[in-house]
């Protein structure tokens, strides 16, 4: 599998368990992506993402967008676009 890191978490919102992810890289619902910090290392797919409230099919560089992660992030995590 290849991964190329396509932006980095910028805050969590554990409350309702999302992450926000400043992109430099484009990113669809569906594909999945991998989360890599100082505590975090885990691997999940897009169910859906969010910019500012609204529901998007995909983001592109540039872009902040919320997810709903499976697991805690943090701030400056890295996040990789994971290719079969």
């Amino acid at each position: 599998m290849e991964e190329k890191e396509i932006g980095k978490i910028t805050h969590y919102y554990s409350h309702i368990s999302v992450g926000i992810i400043e992109l430099s890289d484009a990113l669809k619902v569906g594909e999945s992506i991998h989360i890599k910090g100082h505590s975090s290392d885990f691997t999940q797919s897009i169910d859906s993402m969010q910019i500012e409230h609204a529901s998007v099919p995909e983001a592109k560089s540039g872009d902040v967008i919320g997810i709903r992660v499976s697991q805690k992030v943090h701030p400056h995590d890295k996040v990789y676009k994971v290719s079969a």
